[in-house]
């Protein structure tokens, strides 16, 4: 599961990701800004935690 969305404003990118480790399922939101190189992620056990941070970033 990967979802990339572009803020309608701002020039960032908003990304989810399910990875599975030996220990279960982790989801990684990821905040991108491709003209300065700079990223931010956030890593969740809970799916819904994720995709609330998900939601907020792309305010």
């Amino acid at each position: 599961m990967a979802e990339i969305q572009e803020h309608s404003t701002k020039k960032w990118e908003v990304s989810i990701a399910e990875v599975e480790n030996g220990v279960g399922k982790l989801y990684k939101v990821t905040k991108h800004v491709p003209d300065l190189s700079v990223s931010e992620t956030k890593v969740f056990r809970s799916k819904e935690e994720a995709k609330k941070q998900f939601d907020e970033w792309l305010k």
